[in-house]
């Protein structure tokens, strides 16, 4: 159905952008648009579409911040990587232990 809108508003633009007959058509196709518009039916169904939108896109943000919950871009972005947290657990160990050297992959072997 999103492709059939697409196409229909791609051909009305063309045709309005594209058209030969001159301003009194061009007049006449914005009178058309704006009536079809102004339609109470028309506009109760973007009514009720644009509140489907609203609440599918509160759902899925709802679903992410579950799965990722994370308060902030700026707190996603300080947690470690897992190559940091590997040298910290390394680091710890090594201070408990008191010898050895970073592991392979953090010396970059």
């Amino acid at each position: 159905m999103r492709y059939r809108i697409t196409f229909a508003a791609g051909l009305a633009i063309g045709y309005v952008l594209g058209a030969k007959a001159g301003r009194a058509r061009y007049d006449q196709l914005v009178r058309s648009a704006r009536k079809v518009a102004d339609n109470p039916a028309v506009q109760e169904a973007a009514g009720l579409v644009g509140a489907q939108v609203g609440n599918a896109g509160r759902t899925v943000y709802d679903k992410a911040v579950h799965t990722l919950p994370v308060s902030s871009v700026r707190d996603f972005l300080r947690r470690p990587t897992e190559e940091e947290m590997e040298f910290v657990d390394w680091e710890e160990g090594t201070a408990k232990e008191g010898a050895g050297g970073p592991p392979d992959d953090v010396q970059g072997r």
